[in-house]
């Protein structure tokens, strides 16, 4: 798999188009996802609110509001 960049909204989580970005930079994130992975897959949490990485107790105490992703 190749590496690429995909953007998110801070807000929601989603992910949304290049234009967004350009429109709202402080609004959205870019992540850089693919490539080659030595140490295979693990789990990184994120707040569904903000887009920020949180815990994993975090996730566990807000379910409703964080969300698993496997990178």
């Amino acid at each position: 798999m190749s590496e690429h960049e995909v953007n998110r909204s801070a807000r929601t989580g989603k992910f949304v188009k290049e234009s967004t970005t350009e429109r709202d930079p402080k609004g959205t994130t870019t992540e850089h996802v693919g490539g080659d992975k030595t140490g295979g897959e693990h789990e990184v949490h994120r707040s569904t609110t903000t887009g920020k990485f949180v815990s994993e107790t975090t996730t566990e105490l807000h379910p409703a509001t964080t969300e698993t992703q496997k990178v």
